[in-house]
């Protein structure tokens, strides 16, 4: 499978200059040249967008981290206390698929768990993470 020479790779694209772009505007003056091909093209956006809104994603709100030997781990039982990596007080992070996007701390609604987000990574942070 031959690729075109004059297609930018993933990682050659300038993902700082898409991510300041307000949507649909990649080429100026091509919407102004065509009103009703703007118009086609975002709603082909849509469409596109609506395809990834349904994509499953695994979100983990990870509050610390330990290491144990299976020795102790089969020592555990209903009452033990795993000592975690990090300090009372510091912010839980949210990772989705296994990437950090955000940082927040526990609430209690309703006698409910939930997270306050306190800190949302950039996409540009997020884009990248991914490299």
């Amino acid at each position: 499978m031959a690729s075109d020479p004059n297609t930018p790779r993933v990682m050659d694209y300038d993902w700082e200059k898409a991510l300041e772009q307000p949507s649909g505007a990649e080429e100026p003056g091509a919407a102004a040249a065509a009103p009703d091909a703007g118009q086609a093209a975002q709603e082909r956006g849509k469409g596109n967008l609506d395809m990834l809104l349904d994509i499953p994603l695994e979100i983990t709100a990870e509050l610390g981290r330990a290491k144990m030997i299976i020795n102790d781990l089969l020592q555990l039982g209903q009452g033990s206390v795993i000592e975690l990596n990090k300090l009372a007080g510091e912010p839980l992070e949210i990772l989705i698929n296994q990437k950090l996007i955000a940082r927040g701390e526990v609430v209690v609604v309703n006698e409910k768990f939930g997270i306050r987000l306190t800190d949302v990574i950039s996409p540009l942070e997020r884009i990248k993470q991914l490299t």
